[in-house]
């Protein structure tokens, strides 16, 4: 169970918000997963766990395009999921448990495909509102189309909190347990999830730019000057 400690309704409200940022209002970027993995963590009191837990996660989702009617994860919701279980055992760390930092992972990518038919159920959901106002918004009904907007967007945001709290009922506990359980070293675990969260950006990086020769040039020029600049001051 979620300890009676941490105030719920807020993480809550933060998954809402997040979830809603996502496609229905204000998509303002606050739902990518390093915005949001890092605010859920600063809500534990552990921001700098939660940036770290967001890095990984931003990697993995840099191929997300969310536009149309296709269906794609949900990360705004997943990733404060992630973020909070991700910074458990911190106590004030720079870097999350590496035990906690895997399931927090995990559970945000659970999260978020499991977002992603939330999202599809509220479309179709919308499509039935929308579907008995036919004639009204055909008249012109400005009252119609503007409770339609709201119903929308409500049933988004109860949305977004629903999965944040069925998210962290299942990931809470299974957190708690690897924290105790974990023996593989800290580096080791770190490293791992380092290469595969690099390896899955590097491709989505890629799927989006190869088709453009001059901005894929650029990316493998910026990449080489990081790498040079990482290497000097290491």
């Amino acid at each position: 169970m979620l300890p009676l400690t941490l105030d719920l309704l807020p993480v809550l409200l933060l998954g809402a918000i997040l979830g809603l940022d996502v496609v229905s209002f204000p998509q303002a970027m606050i739902s990518r997963p390093i915005v949001a993995a890092t605010l859920a963590g600063a809500f534990a009191g552990q921001t700098a766990a939660g940036l770290v837990v967001g890095v990984a996660l931003e990697c993995l989702a840099l191929e997300t395009l969310p536009f149309g009617a296709s269906r794609y994860p949900e990360w705004g919701s997943a990733s404060v999921v992630g973020g909070l279980v991700g910074t458990r055992g911190a106590d004030g760390a720079l870097l999350p448990e590496p035990a906690a930092w895997v399931i927090g992972v995990m559970a945000a990518i659970a999260t978020a495909w499991l977002g992603g038919w939330t999202m599809v159920w509220h479309r179709r959901l919308i499509a039935r509102w929308a579907r008995v106002r036919l004639d009204a918004m055909a008249g012109g009904s400005m009252r119609t189309v503007m409770s339609l907007q709201v119903y929308g967007l409500t049933a988004d945001l109860l949305r977004g909190a629903a999965l944040t709290l069925l998210g962290l009922l299942l990931a809470w506990p299974a957190s708690g347990w690897a924290v105790e359980s974990w023996r593989l070293g800290a580096t080791e675990t770190r490293g791992a999830l380092v290469i595969g969260a690099a390896g899955v950006a590097a491709s989505a990086v890629w799927k989006v730019l190869h088709g453009y020769s001059v901005t894929r040039r650029l990316f493998v020029a910026g990449l080489a000057v990081g790498t040079v600049l990482v290497g000097l001051r290491g």
